[in-house]
């Protein structure tokens, strides 16, 4: 079955990656501990770099939106408590 390729689990590659971004053994140490080609030890490691900032990142926008979504609602329940006051106020005779 020539050409098949090896599939990795993504815990093996965070492993992976991890040892090379300590940065205390060489790819090709990582790659003969862990049995894998050092060019995969690389490029795992570039892709978890890449991956790092879009996580923090994406961790912000999400709480900025969170927060946008929440004063919106705070907003119209304002605008709900302000509209029904004016009402009983109206109402009451209290507001001429």
């Amino acid at each position: 079955m020539a050409g098949q390729r090896k599939r990795y689990d993504a815990a093996l590659k965070a492993r992976v990656a991890l040892e090379a971004l300590k940065g205390q053994r060489t790819t090709n140490e990582i790659g003969s501990v862990y049995s894998v080609h050092p060019n995969l030890v690389a490029q795992w490691k570039k892709q978890a770099l890449e991956q790092l900032q879009e996580i923090f990142s994406s961790g912000r926008a999400r709480a900025t939106q969170e927060e946008e979504e929440l004063r919106n609602q705070l907003y119209q329940q304002i605008g709900q408590l302000k509209v029904e006051l004016d009402w009983l106020k109206k109402k009451s005779g209290l507001l001429r």
